[in-house]
């Protein structure tokens, strides 16, 4: 079993994220990662799901999706070549004097931002792929996460083909 990330391209109305998902829970799947936004057409949005499974699993799962009504396009991003990228907020204990140079001095190696610094914390904001982010992390517990936010995981396909509409 390994991940698969799907690119969902939906109309954009109320209720069509719970019937996509729901359609994940009915199925026994855990969804490992979610992330929805608008794209490049006003009235559609793209969902990115990441989830665990085989590959007949997955098609399975894709086939139900394409039967729901406000579902557009379904593809499955996994054995293609992708861009994929995520988001990540950490605030790490870092007090003046203290840790707070190393902290910032791994953030520089991992070219994460800081975005807020407290008498007795820092926040980093970091992007890339999730290898990237679970290093950052594994390399700031040592320090004291005192709180992580992530966005989880967005993809395109690479060079001149997409996951588009074909309307």
């Amino acid at each position: 079993m390994k991940p698969h990330t799907l690119s969902v391209l939906v109309e954009n109305k109320a209720g069509v994220l719970s019937r996509v998902t729901g359609l994940f829970s009915r199925r026994g799947f855990n969804i490992e990662s979610l992330a929805v936004g608008p794209c490049e057409e006003m009235e559609m949005s793209r969902i990115t799901i990441v989830v665990i499974g085989d590959d007949a699993r997955v098609e399975q799962v894709m086939k139900q999706l394409n039967k729901l009504i406000d579902v557009i396009k379904v593809t499955d991003l996994t054995e293609n070549e992708r861009v994929e990228r995520e988001l990540a907020l950490i605030k790490v204990t870092a007090e003046p004097g203290g840790s707070r140079a190393e902290v910032m001095q791994i953030a520089s190696i991992f070219r994460a931002q800081i975005v807020d610094v407290g008498a007795k914390s820092v926040t980093l904001e970091v992007t890339g792929d999730t290898e990237k982010i679970d290093a950052l992390e594994q390399l700031l517990r040592q320090f004291g996460v005192k709180e992580l936010v992530r966005t989880g995981r967005v993809g395109i396909l690479r060079g001149a083909k997409t996951a588009t509409s074909s309307k």
